[in-house]
């Protein structure tokens, strides 16, 4: 059977709607699922908030907070949350990466400080690849961190709020047969195992838990989100708030909220029912 030929048409940003043959469509709400800029870093909910159009996404503040990793950080540790040790830099900066690797030692991640699906992260293993991470970084934003690498388990855990209850769904362990769960791994769907339930005790499955309904409260989150966390075998380190997560066929939310017993119909028909509750 032969595709149609798709017609794209164009919005009038002054107020969000579309002409189609002549007809003026205006849009009761917004189902925000744009992974990275400008759905998950604030910009599109700063627009849409100007206008009083509701979405289903987290808002400004917290997406905007969330997508800056050093700012994110931050506001994490000020709760007692353990992060990896980091230095942050801006382009304009002198790296001395022999002071930065005696610092954190090797490996360390090397990641922009803005940006989503971990494009421009690279793992720094030796100190001959150091200035091409440094570049491959700056490529993507004007300030980069520098992370030490936490030898542990990757853990997502994902929530979602039903008009004032949040639901947390059944955790996920990421197993990547890359050096970390990277774009291609993320993406390729042949490069990374997600094991959901989670094979973790139910002392740290509740500690988890805990943490991510603690965060999603004190960050006012809206609709659903993904906590990413590092395991050791002694410690809980935050890794990063996707305030937006993937919904494609490899993405997470999905697979956890079908453990949970939710189709992703229900899922997406439940935070669209909340904007109007």
């Amino acid at each position: 059977m032969a595709c149609r030929k798709r017609k794209k048409i164009a919005v009038n940003k002054a107020d969000f709607s579309v002409d189609k043959e002549g007809e003026i469509i205006h849009f009761d709400a917004v189902f925000n699922a744009i992974h990275g800029t400008p759905g998950e870093d604030g910009k599109l909910q700063g627009y849409l908030d100007m206008l009083g159009i509701p979405y289903t996404s987290c808002g400004v503040d917290t997406s905007a907070l969330s997508f800056n990793k050093f700012l994110c950080n931050r506001f994490i540790s000020s709760f007692g949350i353990k992060t990896a040790a980091s230095l942050s830099f801006l382009k304009d900066d002198k790296i001395d990466k022999n002071k930065v690797i005696k610092m954190l030692g090797l490996p360390i991640f090397v990641k922009p400080s803005g940006s989503g699906s971990s494009v421009g992260v690279s793992k720094v293993g030796n100190i001959r690849d150091f200035d091409g991470a440094v570049e491959k970084a700056f490529r993507e934003d004007n300030r980069i961190l520098i992370e030490e690498a936490i030898d542990g388990r990757e853990i997502a855990c994902g929530l979602v709020k039903n008009n004032n209850k949040i639901i947390v769904f059944p955790l996920t362990e990421i197993i990547t047969q890359n050096d970390f769960f990277d774009y291609d791994a993320k993406y390729s769907g042949k490069k990374s195992k997600e094991i959901t339930p989670a094979d973790v005790s139910s002392k740290i499955e509740t500690d988890i838990k805990a943490t991510s309904s603690m965060l999603y409260r004190q960050m006012d989150c809206r609709g659903f989100v993904r906590f990413d966390y590092i395991l050791t075998k002694t410690e809980l380190y935050f890794l990063e708030l996707n305030s937006i997560p993937g919904m494609t066929g490899a993405s997470l939310i999905p697979q956890q909220a079908e453990a949970f017993g939710m189709t992703k119909k229900e899922l997406f028909t439940m935070v669209v029912d909340n904007l109007f509750a």
